[in-house]
């Protein structure tokens, strides 16, 4: 295989066991750096396995339908590949304050559904990186937390 076709296996891999239907954060050890950088337009950056763990158990705890998947062919170009994607859950949980617009009281009943492209850098089968450009206002309308123009 490639260094680009390696690298695109440890991103689906990424995308299907941590942003997937169900979530094993035993992937964040096996594949992330271990001061990854994880950063997104709705949410605080992250960094580091046991910040992006703590991210991700309290996003489900939040929404425990969320689920994202893939909707185009991975690219790859040396150390990056880009993604682009779908999802969304519900929110039925706990209060969720992550979100830099605003925070959800607990169990709103509200669902959200939007759109992205992800760029990621893998080194050495290690994701160092994962930046993403995302629907935020979408959501973020779909939420509650701002109003439609």
């Amino acid at each position: 295989m490639t260094k680009q076709e390696d690298n695109k296996a440890v991103v689906v891999r990424w995308f299907t066991d941590f942003w997937g239907e169900t979530c094993d954060l035993s992937v964040v050890d096996d594949i992330a750096a271990s001061d990854m950088l994880l950063k997104y337009s709705l949410h605080e950056p992250r960094r580091g396995r046991d910040d992006i763990k703590a991210f991700m158990t309290d996003f489900r705890a939040a929404f425990p339908d969320l689920n994202f998947w893939a909707t185009a062919d991975l690219i790859a170009e040396g150390d990056y590949v880009v993604g682009q994607w779908e999802g969304g859950g519900t929110h039925t949980g706990p209060a969720f304050g992550d979100f830099l617009a605003g925070s959800l009281p607990a169990a709103t009943g509200r669902a959200m559904r939007f759109t992205g492209t992800t760029v990621l850098k893998v080194i050495d089968g290690r994701i160092v990186e994962e930046i993403g450009l995302d629907d935020g206002v979408a959501a973020l309308t779909q939420l509650g937390l701002i109003k439609a123009a």
